[in-house]
C-alpha cells in the first residue's frame, strides 16, 4: 500500500481512533525498548507474578479491548522496528493500565516445526485475548503476570475512607 493510501486511510478514522493509533505506536516503541532491557529488571513492571485476573469484563471494557487490539495490530505493521508478540503485549498492557482495565500477560515456550525452542507472549483481559492469539495454545505457559486495577482501586478507596473517617 502506498504512503498516500495509508495517510488517506488514517485520515478517514474518527479523532478518538487516530489518537489511539498514535498511543499504540508510542507504546510499541516503548515495548521494543523494554524488550532490550534485562528481563530480571523489567519483570516487576509486567504485573504480579503468577496472578491471573478474572475471566469477566463489562461490555464497555470489551469495546475498549477490541479497539486497543485493533490499534496495536494495525500500528505494529507500520513500525520500522520488529513488533512481534512481546512488544505488542507490552504496548497493549500499557494501554490497558491507562484505562484501569485488568489484564494477564502470559509467557510461553515451545518448539517449532524444526524442533527449535521458541517463545511467545500473549495478553488476555477478561476472556478476550488482546494480542498474541494466533497459536498461543501450542505453548506451555512458563510465566503469568496479572494486574487487576479494579481491585487495587477498591483497596485504595477503602484505605482512603478509613483515613478520612479517623
Amino acid at each position: 500500500m502506498s504512503l498516500y493510501r495509508k495517510a488517506r486511510t488514517y485520515m478517514s478514522f474518527p479523532v478518538a481512533m487516530k489518537l489511539m493509533f498514535i498511543e499504540a505506536y508510542v507504546y510499541l516503541a516503548w515495548g521494543r525498548v523494554f524488550k532490550q532491557l534485562p528481563f530480571a529488571k523489567v519483570a516487576p513492571s509486567l504485573g504480579d507474578f503468577m496472578k491471573e485476573t478474572p475471566y469477566t469484563c463489562s461490555e464497555e471494557e470489551l469495546k475498549q479491548l477490541r479497539l486497543i487490539s485493533r490499534a496495536v495490530h494495525a500500528m505494529s505493521r507500520v513500525t520500522w522496528w520488529e513488533s512481534q508478540c512481546l512488544v505488542k503485549a507490552v504496548a497493549a498492557k500499557k494501554m490497558l493500565e491507562r484505562r484501569s482495565i485488568p489484564y494477564t500477560l502470559y509467557l510461553g515456550s515451545g518448539r517449532d516445526d524444526q524442533g527449535q525452542m521458541v517463545a511467545h507472549a500473549w495478553l488476555r483481559s477478561g476472556s478476550y485475548i488482546v494480542t498474541g492469539k494466533e497459536g498461543h495454545e501450542k505453548y506451555a505457559i512458563v510465566g503469568i503476570f496479572g494486574k487487576d486495577m479494579r481491585a487495587e482501586e477498591l483497596n485504595f478507596n477503602r484505605s482512603s475512607g478509613k483515613e478520612f473517617l479517623r
